[in-house]
């Protein structure tokens, strides 16, 4: 795999990058610690996480993630230096007081969780550090609609990108990006580090996937034309995307530790959807028709896309992963691509 360039930064990562939100969670520490072993003996150079993982969320294993990459990188010596870390600051709780207390995202809030993070992962510097969403009211994780009427922010986003800059200027974090993002805000944060010369954004993360294309209808240009890389979560759904769920839905014996089907806050979520879970019924049986595996045709669309830098993948097991990095070189024929698009044109984007 050939490394691409993160917008404007010097960091330079594999087209596929490992997240590692199932660590502490669906994923013990020595299973986690196998998995990352394996990326990297795989060549793949570039690693998500976020302060607030593992996920689902719970106060009890808030930062455990973190901690957990934190004492890998500790007893393998050199394995930091082969290694881009990308991680998050959470915005404005979202029903998790043990995130963040109280409204906004203060300048004192992203030093003192890059500082955490920083702790957690026993590094020096933070490769790429995010706002995993935004601070201000936005559709978000699910939701579809801008509603000025629940506007509730408290920080501006001059006051966030100066505390980011900061950090930047402190050798703390060497390039800054966003998640969950808008068009508005990817353009306002640019406009103003362009403006004052502070740091400028070089990704956004935002789920991308053949249920949730939303990406492309605004976004995918104005990260084109601004030079910021995308780089998309949740390729495969959730698994929905996997075929996992087709024959039993949620609650068949085969599928209890699938995590729509393990964690009841997960069912109430987006990729659950009963619309979600038939559109993605079909995309998995086109795949199959074309002598193609569900997931090797879910990730070779995104692997394949010209708005994509590197794909975020999420996996429980070795074999998941070496599943996941296999499909990395897969092309879809013209036709395949088409069929693809008439299944999108009548069902959209029923996990947007």
């Amino acid at each position: 795999m050939n490394l691409v360039q993160l917008g404007a930064s010097d960091l330079r990562v594999t087209p596929i990058c490992l997240g590692t939100m199932t660590f502490g969670e669906q994923v013990a520490e020595a299973d986690a610690h196998a998995i990352l072993d394996r990326a990297l003996e795989r060549g793949i150079n570039f690693i998500d996480t976020a302060e607030m993982y593992s996920v689902p969320p719970r106060r009890e294993t808030y930062g455990a993630t973190e901690t957990i990459i934190g004492r890998w990188l500790r007893a393998r010596p050199g394995a930091r230096q082969k290694l881009v870390i990308a991680t998050k600051v959470a915005g404005p709780s979202r029903g998790m007081p043990w995130v963040r207390a109280g409204e906004g995202l203060t300048a004192a809030d992203i030093v003192a969780s890059c500082e955490g993070s920083l702790r957690r992962l026993q590094i020096d510097v933070i490769d790429l550090y995010q706002i995993h969403w935004p601070e201000r009211h936005v559709p978000a994780f699910g939701e579809i609609y801008y509603q000025p009427t629940r506007e509730t922010s408290r920080t501006s986003i001059a006051e966030q990108l100066e505390a980011l800059d900061g950090l930047v200027r402190q050798g703390k974090v060497r390039a800054i990006g966003l998640s969950n993002e808008t068009p508005y805000g990817v353009h306002e944060f640019v406009r103003l580090a362009e403006q004052s010369g502070l740091a400028r954004v070089a990704t956004v993360q935002n789920p991308y996937s053949l249920l949730s294309r939303g990406l492309e209808n605004g976004l995918d240009e104005t990260m084109h034309r601004l030079g910021v890389s995308s780089i998309p979560y949740s390729p495969l759904a959730f698994g929905a995307l996997t075929g996992k769920y087709d024959a039993e839905g949620l609650d068949g014996p085969s599928v209890r530790e699938g995590r729509l089907s393990k964690f009841e806050r997960m069912r109430n979520q987006r990729w659950a959807r009963p619309e979600a879970l038939a559109a993605a019924k079909r995309y998995n049986a086109l795949a199959r028709e074309h002598g193609l595996t569900p997931t090797r045709m879910a990730l070779a669309w995104c692997y394949g896309n010209w708005r994509v830098a590197s794909t975020i993948i999420g996996v429980t097991s070795l074999a998941q992963l070496d599943e996941d990095i296999d499909a990395f070189g897969t092309q879809l024929s013209p036709e395949l691509l088409a069929a693809i698009d008439r299944i999108r044109w009548e069902n959209r984007d029923p996990a947007a």
